[in-house]
């Protein structure tokens, strides 16, 4: 069974250690103590957490891709006929390059609340040397 700590579930989540330890205080997500005395979370647990509140607020929009990323947008960068669209997403840094049309007609600025959408055929994933 994976075991976090505090400081690494806070990372993932994009919110502060106190929000984590309230959230396992309230019961939201299982935590334990480990053998030095420390908080630890399992890790099964924050997937389960995560995946309950992975939805966009106000979405309702219905379609094939599964991975939905809700974020802010931090920049706009037009050239042309095309924009450069940034959206952090929690701690994810989410960059897409769209038509400047679209961009426009989104309304697409620097503090929209806006949901980068990610269909792909290949998905690689890396886990920190020693896990695994």
């Amino acid at each position: 069974m994976t075991q976090l700590r505090v400081h690494e579930a806070a990372r993932l989540l994009g919110v502060s250690d106190d929000t984590v330890r309230r959230q396992v205080a309230a019961g939201s997500i299982d935590g334990s103590t480990d053998a030095s005395g420390h908080l630890v979370l399992d890790g099964a647990s924050l997937a389960t957490y995560l995946r309950d509140r992975s939805g966009a607020p106000g979405d309702g929009g219905a379609g094939s891709a599964r991975n939905r990323f809700v974020g802010l947008v931090t920049a706009v960068t037009v050239d042309g006929v095309m924009a450069q669209v940034e959206v952090q997403a929690g701690p994810h840094r989410i960059v897409s390059l769209i038509s400047a049309e679209s961009a426009h007609e989104l309304g697409l600025e620097v503090g929209t609340l806006a949901t980068a959408v990610v269909k792909a055929t290949s998905v690689m994933i890396d886990t920190p040397k020693g896990l695994g």
